[in-house]
């Protein structure tokens, strides 16, 4: 069966004019003539059957059909480009580790203690990549995966990697500080995570004599926990968090700790190994890293 694909060049071509609206820019970017770029456009349009580009006064525009379909080929031309960027940057000895992680652990846990683990191996091209929650996915595209527990992975090893616990976190000025480190957080405004909005309950209930706001579900909503602790610092209230995503914040003195308790938290983490990297020394290499990283003292 024929493909209706048209040529690269073409589709180049046809998203440099609706970037740049005009034939003129498009060639200047792409260094062909006026002539050139129009012919290449004819025969896209000729080839799809469609008038994607039309004259106007103010020059060249896209008809409603090039608009809609400027929208769809955008995409693909960019992740097209970015394939293609992935596989220039494969190494030819092949030591490459693709480890997908929650954006939170990623980014306040294992970051901090990745250049460990690249100094011992030199040699290794690691691509750190956002393994979604609570989207299942017949095939992983990682190597290693570290995720809340209850990740679903069909077939992957996964091995518990550790616990989490919660600390209330607020400015070192913030109003209401010395009550709260009383307990009394009955005027303290409290920051929501969307995606745990039960998570103050479960703190409070934890919490020996707390003294909790009447509604524990009020306040200001975040979709991330960097963007909350962005609202912490700005001292628009307190934000319950992971100990091992304000590590460097406390100990620095941009945050404090609202009050000492520590609550462990319902949720962990394990890591995951996809079932054909089981044997594989490099990968075998990170997993024993990370799990010997999560035993260790706080970096």
């Amino acid at each position: 069966m024929r493909r209706h694909i048209p040529s690269t060049r073409a589709l180049l071509i046809f998203d440099a004019v609706a970037r740049h609206h005009g034939v003129g820019k498009a060639a200047e970017e792409l260094c062909l003539t006026h002539s050139a770029v129009s012919q290449q456009l004819r025969l896209l349009e000729s080839q799809i059957g469609v008038r994607l580009v039309q004259r106007t006064a103010r020059g060249s525009e896209l008809t409603e059909a090039g608009r809609r379909y400027h929208g769809q080929i955008a995409g693909d031309l960019l992740r097209l480009q970015n394939h293609t960027l992935e596989a220039m940057a494969q190494r030819t000895d092949g030591l490459r580790l693709l480890v997908g992680a929650v954006p939170v652990l990623a980014e306040g846990w294992l970051m901090p203690r990745l250049p460990q683990f690249i100094a011992r191996h030199p040699g290794c091209s690691l691509h750190l990549q956002v393994f979604p929650t609570n989207l299942y996915m017949e095939d992983m595209p990682f190597d290693v995966g570290v995720q809340y527990d209850d990740a679903v992975w069909p077939g992957a090893n996964a091995q518990a990697l550790m616990g989490e616990s919660c600390v209330a976190v607020c400015a070192p000025k913030a109003k209401g500080r010395a009550a709260m480190a009383r307990g009394d957080f009955r005027a303290a405004p409290l920051l929501q995570l969307r995606t745990r909005m039960g998570a103050w309950e479960e703190w409070f209930a934890q919490t020996a004599h707390a003294r909790a706001p009447e509604n524990l579900v009020a306040g200001h909503r975040f979709d991330l926990f960097s963007t909350l602790v962005a609202a912490v610092r700005a001292d628009l209230g307190v934000g319950l968090v992971p100990a091992y995503f304000v590590e460097r914040e406390l100990r620095t003195g941009e945050l404090v700790l609202a009050c000492p308790h520590r609550a462990p938290s319902s949720r962990g983490y394990s890591v995951f190994v996809a079932p054909s990297r089981t044997d594989d020394p490099l990968v075998g290499a990170f997993v024993a890293w990370l799990r010997a990283a999560a035993a260790s003292p706080p970096v």
